[in-house]
């Protein structure tokens, strides 16, 4: 087990499996020494928790706790390409998007579960720049989806 999958399992978390794609893509893809992951939905076990808006029928507490899922899921993609997440050297970047009901503006907080849990995992190697966005929908009604993209080291 790599330190990083030890790390999660002090925080009580396991990998899962990559969520297989639902369209026409991989779940990740490396170019020189980044990692591009796709937008990764909370599954867990191929299934949605809970759907819909944030803000209406998903609580943005709700919401957050999905988007700690969805970085797990992109961590998956990423160990599925490089076969060990030791060799992430830094979490270069977050991208979450929010399905929102209107008026909804707590974007920031939903995708801080992402950003919390990278930083929980990778300490100052998990601190990154970030976008959280508000959208009308997400696939399968998903209340938040988060992608990422990380260095890996040399060699």
């Amino acid at each position: 087990m790599s330190g990083v999958e030890e790390r999660l399992a002090e925080l009580g978390l396991t990998l899962p499996d990559v969520v297989p794609p639902v369209a026409a893509y991989v779940p990740a893809v490396v170019t020189g020494r980044y990692v591009y992951t796709s937008g990764q939905v909370p599954l867990v076990a191929g299934e949605l928790p809970v759907a819909g808006k944030v803000g209406a029928e998903v609580t943005p507490e709700q919401a957050k706790d999905l988007a700690r899922v969805c970085a797990l899921n992109a961590l998956a993609a990423v160990k599925s390409v490089v076969g060990d997440l030791d060799r992430v050297a830094r979490v270069v970047k977050v991208l979450g998007f929010v399905a929102s009901a209107p008026g909804f503006t707590g974007q920031p907080q939903v995708i801080n579960g992402a950003s919390e849990l990278l930083g929980e995992v990778f300490g100052e190697r998990g601190r990154h720049a970030r976008s959280a966005v508000g959208v009308a929908v997400l696939p399968l009604d998903a209340p938040v989806e988060v992608e990422m993209q990380v260095e890996l080291a040399d060699g």
